[in-house]
Formats: structure tokens, C-alpha cells, sequence
């Protein structure tokens, strides 16, 4: 199974979309305290829509809670890597956890320490500091998923029947 992981997250929009993420690929979603926001924020409920409440969610008060009950392959996202994440291994036997930090300072530097090994990065330009911490999820969950061959996600369009753009049909709206 896989997992994504946020360490101390501070945006409430970024975790709502995050929430949304991990839905749609069936990942689980731990968050580590503390938390820059409630649950119950507005605007982190508005990214999340309806999703919410098909979540698998599991709250851990701190690292040490986090890393004792959750055994397994773990994949720090972090700029402080020569290994892209491309270059990861996410088919290994057992769960994989996709581990991200806090939007302004990232993952504890004494937590990437104990790590060094299992630290990915996702190359950009020189001059950017950043990537936003949703579309960062995405990237990673995605690639997990495509060395694992997307294993039970639906490849053809469903809502709207997999043959919708290649069917005429006179009642359609576009």
C-alpha cells in the first residue's frame, strides 16, 4: 500500500488538495503534529470538496509516534538530495510512504539526517526555491504509481462511459 505523509503542515488549502490526491490514487494520508490549521478549516474543507469523507486519515501526535507504528519503505521529499525521485524504487515489497514536510521550512533536518539514504528530490530550475507542496504530493504519488503499474485505478473514462469523445450522439452539450 502506499502512503503519503505531511510532517507539520502549515496551509490548510495545500492539505484539502493533498486530501483530494490521495482519494482519487486510494493512498492513505498521515499527518504529523502539529498543524499550522484545525480539520475544520473552511478553506482547507473547500480543496478537499466531497473527498473528505472517503479519506483513510491517521493523525500521530509527533515523529517518534508516527515512525514506531508505521514500519516499511519511506521516500523523504526534500531538496537536500542528489537521488531523484524518478530514481526511487516503489516496487519493493510492502508499504511505500511518501514522506513531505512543512511548506516553509520542509521536513525536521534531524529527521533527513537519521534518512540520508531514503532522501528524493524532484529536479527544477537553479533559481527556484520551491514547488508548491500539493503539486509536489501529486508528482511523487504518481510516479509511485506508475513503477507499480498503477495497480487498481481505473485507466478509461467512467462518469461520462470510456467511449465518450469517440461517440456521435445529438443529445450531447460540450
Amino acid at each position: 500500500m502506499n502512503h503519503i505523509v505531511l510532517i507539520h503542515p502549515a496551509i490548510p488549502q495545500n492539505t484539502g488538495n493533498i486530501m483530494r490526491t490521495c482519494v482519487a490514487t486510494n493512498t492513505h494520508l498521515h499527518i504529523i503534529k502539529p498543524m499550522g490549521f484545525s480539520l475544520d478549516d473552511k478553506h482547507m474543507k473547500r480543496a478537499g470538496l466531497d473527498y473528505i469523507k472517503d479519506l483513510k486519515l491517521t493523525i500521530y501526535e509527533d515523529w517518534e509516534d508516527f515512525e514506531s507504528k508505521n514500519p516499511g519503505h519511506y521516500h523523504f521529499y526534500t531538496r537536500y538530495s542528489n537521488q531523484t525521485y524518478s530514481e526511487a524504487n516503489y516496487t519493493e515489497e510492502g508499504d511505500h510512504y511518501l514522506l513531505f514536510g512543512h511548506e516553509h521550512d520542509g521536513i525536521p533536518h534531524d529527521i533527513l539526517r537519521a534518512h540520508l539514504e531514503e532522501c528524493v528530490r524532484i529536479p527544477m530550475y537553479a533559481d527556484s526555491r520551491s514547488l508548491n507542496l500539493s503539486n509536489t504530493v501529486a508528482i511523487g504519488i504518481y510516479e509511485c504509481l506508475r513503477q507499480q503499474d498503477f495497480p487498481d485505478l481505473v485507466r478509461h473514462e467512467v462518469q461520462k462511459g470510456e467511449h465518450f469523445l469517440t461517440e456521435e450522439s445529438e443529445t450531447k452539450r460540450y
